[in-house]
């Protein structure tokens, strides 16, 4: 009987995570936000009156055993003059499934089962109208994923316009889970989209698997600027309840300076260190390792198979 582990997130950083984790004698459900609203996301989402599908579409590709020129067309984004131009293929199908359904559950697991998909995947919710908020350090509220990420003042809070009413199969699989991951990624508009509904929040105060966070390689711009592991951790936190993260993995590998040089002037991004005394003082378990790759484009990424061989390996000791 394989473990249950349920991971939260979306967007490039959880498909990445899934897309070496579905290897692993593990089931996963990956339960993904749906309030993006860039894109050919977003553009979808205005016609069609639809949750977003983009992350979705990215996370099935990635869990999916079929050939790699079909992943390739999921992927592909339509470069023309007319409408199509910036949609991706997924994107069009999901909507197109969501359109004859009428439900993006059902649209998933038609989707999932022609990619040969092994895995459960879920939206955190159906609303076709859910709208992430931010307040930035000013004050101001900003309307929007896209906004925020895009927003030049430092977000101080995020919610929902209106709160979301959170699938209940995702409550179930939180129950059952024998281990509930925060992926790495962006903390505003990936991982804590899906920690702030307050069914979600409920259901993991009664949860008995313990809560792993995956640290991010480097910080976010606007979000998470100057943030150690251990202010990555605190921040996850305080959006939960009474239930907080218990044990977190983060790399070790030591950046060189010309490429932190690189992230540094080119997009405004630091190394996460781990600061060991914040993290020991908060009671949250650390593995590290070695868990930094430069892919083939040049960028730095998590060492997708290693980290799931790591997550596999504290998972067989509980």
């Amino acid at each position: 009987m394989y473990k249950k582990v349920v991971v939260m997130g979306g967007g490039t950083g959880m498909s990445f995570l899934l897309r070496g984790l579905k290897d692993f004698p593990v089931d996963i459900t990956a339960v993904i936000t749906v309030s993006d609203n860039g894109r050919s996301t977003g553009r979808l989402r205005e016609e069609f009156h639809t949750p977003a599908v983009g992350d979705i579409r990215k996370v099935v590709t990635n869990l999916s055993q079929t050939d790699e020129a079909i992943k390739d067309m999921m992927s592909y984004r339509f470069k023309t003059s007319s409408d199509l131009d910036g949609h991706a293929v997924g994107n069009l199908i999901l909507t197109a499934m969501l359109d004859i359904t009428g439900s993006l559950t059902d649209s998933i697991k038609h989707l999932s089962k022609l990619l040969d998909v092994r895995h459960k995947v879920l939206p955190i919710s159906e609303d076709s109208d859910l709208t992430l908020m931010g307040k930035d350090i000013n004050g101001h509220i900003v309307e929007g994923e896209e906004e925020i990420t895009m927003w030049p003042k430092k977000i101080e809070k995020i919610y929902y316009k209106h709160e979301p009413k959170v699938l209940p199969q995702v409550l179930n699989e939180i129950k059952k889970a024998d281990l509930i991951i925060f992926s790495m990624g962006s903390l505003y508009t990936s991982v804590l989209p899906n920690i702030i509904c307050k069914e979600v929040k409920k259901v993991l105060n009664e949860a008995k698997a313990p809560i792993m966070y995956l640290s991010n390689i480097v910080t976010q711009p606007g979000e998470t600027d100057g943030f150690t592991v251990g202010d990555h951790i605190k921040l996850i936190n305080r959006y939960l309840d009474k239930r907080k993260v218990d044990v977190v993995i983060a790399s070790n590998t030591k950046i060189s300076e010309t490429m932190a040089k690189k992230y540094e002037t080119e997009e405004q991004k630091d190394p996460v260190l781990i600061d060991y005394d914040e993290i020991k003082k908060i009671g949250v378990e650390l593995i590290e390792d070695d868990l930094m790759i430069i892919d083939e484009d040049n960028t730095l990424k998590h060492d997708s198979l290693k980290l799931s061989s790591v997550i596999f390996s504290y998972l067989m000791r509980k």
